[in-house]
């Protein structure tokens, strides 16, 4: 069973599609499904980029299923190995993830964005964590938000629940891309093939090295740096030395992975 969650391949791209009518909202079996599938892209070497959008044209994802709430599902549920939606605290998730936000993320929803690594935005998004309504605490976006923004900006929109659109998100620096209506997953697609297309050994690199240094000072990081087997791994390369000689004879490199 799917339980709401399509996938699709294309080459080493996989697409995640939370489609759950009305509002693509994740209950407790949703959310462990999504956890297997961000697993089984983590593991699998074919797989080099994720992306992860939402059905129709009005939303991306709400959050909680309120209604399975409704009927005995609890807060403190094990929502699975990386927590709601897959993306809270994923384990060891050295590949790249682009969220395509076609419409309204809050919520739990907005913690799935928070958990990618490119968020591609179409003009009619919008964003808010509105748990502080209810007397919940969004944890995930209490420890992640103000790492993305601003603090004060990050705790009054905690604190009040309040909406954000696109064209703040952008001001902020929460969205790299705003495209028009409908146009998100085109938009990421074109950014997974140049991703998927790029030096595997380095991308694992560099979410190792921003994972492991984000809270280090800046001596600290770079004493860090060489312990990391990513990065040795880029340092001793074929790739690296493919990459150099590429440059020299003013081709396009053939990375190997190795």
């Amino acid at each position: 069973m799917s339980d709401g969650i399509k996938t699709h391949t294309n080459g080493a791209i996989l697409e995640i599609t939370i489609d759950r009518p009305k509002a693509n909202a994740i209950d407790l079996a949703a959310s462990r499904r999504l956890n297997d599938v961000v697993t089984s892209f983590r593991d699998d070497p074919r797989l080099r980029v994720a992306i992860v959008t939402g059905a129709g044209e009005k939303f991306f994802c709400p959050g909680w299923d309120l209604k399975a709430a409704a009927g005995g599902e609890k807060s403190d549920e094990d929502w699975g190995v990386g927590g709601f939606g897959g993306l809270n605290y994923p384990r060891n998730l050295d590949k790249p993830i682009i969220a395509a936000v076609n419409g309204i993320a809050c919520g739990g929803g907005f913690e799935i964005v928070l958990g990618t690594d490119i968020i591609v935005m179409e003009e009619h998004a919008k964003f808010a964590l509105p748990e502080i309504n209810v007397g919940v605490l969004a944890d995930a976006g209490t420890i992640k938000l103000p790492r993305r923004l601003p603090y004060h900006v990050a705790v009054e929109f905690l604190m009040t629940g309040r909406w954000m659109d696109a064209a703040e998100a952008k001001h902020w620096g929460l969205a790299n891309h705003i495209v028009p209506q409908g146009q998100a997953l085109a938009k990421a697609r074109e950014i997974a093939r140049q991703l998927a297309d790029g030096p595997p050994l380095l991308f694992p690199a560099i979410k190792q090295l921003i994972r492991h240094t984000e809270v280090l000072a800046e001596h600290e990081a770079f004493a860090l740096h060489d312990s990391l087997d990513a990065v040795q791994r880029v340092v001793r390369s074929e790739d690296l030395k493919e990459g150099t000689r590429a440059f020299a004879e003013k081709r396009k490199p053939v990375w190997s992975g190795r």
